[in-house]
């Protein structure tokens, strides 16, 4: 029977990274595949009659090919149990990566050969690093032309400042792609491609050494003559692998393959679940002391919540990483923000929107409990005598404003509770003028995507139409002055500057450039001024 320690000690939770069109999505249905969690690796692209992307399961995603909403995935792998987290790569849904982030022990980071380290995957990789999470690096479509090796490695160690060690090494790319040189067993593997992109690829592995005749002929003697070169050239340089710094997020194991045609993926899961750690500490703000994941006591947080997973019942589901001990259906907990005692009576693992009734769950691991309108972003649940909580989750400024106003007057309840509901996600944020009520709300969002997103869903998930407007603020800040104290009404302010409120009562004010912010604080010497607000009050 096993233990708790047992149980942890096998689990692994990680998240997904990259720009748009890198092949993320594509490399996590292909790890389902291999773990036999599907039979099929779907399609990612946006036509009705091709089966998608297990993680992609919203309409929305279906129809246009992207992913706009992070998904859980679960499934157990020789021994281990294993949690993706697969994450939107578009900009315009990088704060729902942010959070996502949060509940991770370590990240894979996933670039294109052709066209390297690019936008966005620069902005995840600095939230990785404020966490010091191991990341590991796959280089990907290598069955396509892609860059010189030496340049990625090099691109990577320039732009995001982290040292690489390549765990093996391409041969060739494109169609003279011929397979990887695997630097730990000193085999070659190699590719034998056959068209089909959801079949297993066979792969011919031959152990043999560099400059072999038996080798030659595999690969080709242009192939072998440069392979020796590089890999001559790799060992010269005396690197070792430090799994120290792997595991503070200091060196990135970096493996290249194909993720459409399956090559790779196999040898990348099995030396990934290897040297990722077991689930990470998290940090106990009311001491400052990190919590022990091993210990007996469960306790855990909320990353995210969604709203109409489940069509038929329009539930919410807050997703839950535990941090410690054991999770139980049925047990009861203390929510610490909302300082109340609650019966955890239902808990589900996940597949993307497809989930099932789970009785126990570990450190680790992201269960989803039932959310009746109590849980926010960033709220910490925990059991037994010894009380935690976590460090707040922030929210960040959006840069794009819109007024949303519902088309139909009679659907004013729908129309609110939809507003209400999506914004508790923390897909959009809301706000709204002082003594008005909420048939017109300020919609604040990262990118335009987003409100695209907004008006979709709340017109197929509770038939709301609405009308929307540009709005021409482009700053946002948070007012920190104790608002029960400080008249806010007498601010000397600009006169195209608004004075909002979001959901939670807080005080903001809207500018249309940061010479308003600027003029605000030289002409207002108490008013203090945030950024970044919180998701916890």
């Amino acid at each position: 029977m096993s233990t708790l320690t047992d149980q942890i000690s096998s689990r692994r939770t990680f998240a997904i990274i990259s720009h748009p069109d890198a092949g993320k999505t594509t490399l996590t249905e292909k790890l389902l595949l291999y773990t036999g969690s599907i039979q099929t690796a779907g399609s990612v692209k946006g036509k009705s009659s091709s089966k998608h992307a297990v993680s992609d399961w919203m309409d929305i995603e279906k129809q246009r090919g992207i992913s706009v909403t992070s998904s859980v995935l679960q499934f157990s792998y020789d021994g281990y149990c294993v949690n993706i987290l697969d994450t939107p790569g578009h900009q315009d849904f990088s704060e729902d990566t942010y959070r996502t982030l949060m509940a991770a022990d370590a990240a894979v980071m996933v670039i294109d050969g052709a066209k390297g380290v690019e936008a966005q995957t620069k902005k995840l990789f600095k939230v990785c690093t404020l966490r010091h999470i191991p990341i590991f690096t796959f280089v990907n479509k290598l069955d396509r032309e892609t860059r010189d090796p030496f340049d990625l490695m090099e691109e990577i160690e320039t732009v995001l400042g982290i040292g690489t060690y390549p765990m093996n090494w391409p041969i060739g790319c494109g169609q003279n792609f011929r397979g990887v040189f695997d630097r730990q067993t000193r085999r070659v593997i190699a590719f034998e491609g056959d068209g089909h992109a959801n079949a297993t690829k066979k792969v011919a592995e031959i152990e043999a050494e560099l400059g072999d005749a038996e080798l030659a002929d595999l690969i080709g003697e242009a192939n072998h003559a440069n392979l020796i070169d590089d890999i001559e050239l790799l060992d010269g340089a005396g690197d070792e692998l430090d799994l120290d710094a792997v595991r503070t997020g200091k060196l990135s194991p970096v493996f290249f393959g194909s993720a459409l045609t399956n090559f790779g993926v196999e040898p990348f899961l099995k030396e990934f679940l290897r040297l990722t750690p077991t689930p990470l500490p998290y940090t106990d703000c009311l001491t400052g002391d990190p919590v022990d994941p091993m210990r007996d006591e469960f306790s855990g947080f909320v990353f995210k919540i969604q709203a109409n997973m489940d069509k038929n019942h329009r539930d919410r589901i807050a997703f839950v990483r535990i941090c410690s001990g054991k999770f139980e259906r049925g047990m009861d907990a203390m929510h610490m923000q909302g300082g109340k005692k609650l019966k955890l009576a239902t808990g589900t693992s996940l597949m993307a929107d497809d989930r099932a009734t789970v009785d126990e769950a570990y450190a680790g691991d992201i269960v989803g409990l039932f959310d009746p309108g109590i849980f926010s972003i960033g709220d910490t649940v925990c059991a037994g005598k010894c009380r935690v909580q976590y460090p707040e989750i922030p929210t960040f400024a959006p840069e794009i404003f819109a007024r949303v106003t519902q088309v139909n007057t009679l659907k004013r309840k729908q129309f609110v509770k939809g507003m209400e509901e999506l914004a508790q996600e923390g897909a959009i944020q809301i706000f709204r003028e002082p003594g008005f009520g909420m048939e017109s709300v300020i919609v604040g969002v990262v990118g335009v995507l987003q409100l695209d997103v907004l008006e979709q869903r709340l017109k197929s998930e509770y038939g709301v139409e609405v009308r929307r407007q540009a709005l021409p603020y482009s700053e946002i800040r948070w007012i920190l002055n104790d608002p029960s104290t400080y008249d806010i009404a007498k601010l000397n302010l600009t006169s195209d500057t608004l004075r909002v409120e979001d959901m939670r009562g807080r005080k903001l004010l809207l500018f249309t450039s940061a010479w308003n912010v600027n003029w605000a604080s030289e002409r207002n010497a108490d008013l203090e001024l945030s950024e970044v607000g919180n998701f916890s009050i």
